[in-house]
């Protein structure tokens, strides 16, 4: 089992890098004058691979303590 997971963090951390790599450097942030709040042209923050990330290590852990609780009844 502890070698399961050690392939999986390995493969994650591995694809985590690959995206760091890939991004290529901005505009330096905002225009002056695009406003922000609700119809403004505000920035984005990409949330989705911490998200995803969060997502799978929360369903690993839930099965850990799943498999811990079947084993101790």
């Amino acid at each position: 089992m502890k070698r399961i997971l050690l392939i999986c963090a390995l493969l994650l951390g591995g694809a985590g890098a690959h995206y760091a790599l890939a991004q290529v450097p901005g505009g330096g942030g905002p225009q002056p004058g695009g406003g922000g709040g609700a119809g403004g042209g505000g920035t984005g923050v990409p949330i989705d691979g911490g998200a995803s990330l969060l997502l799978a290590s929360g369903a690993a852990y839930a099965l850990k303590r799943l498999r811990q609780r079947k084993a101790s009844r």
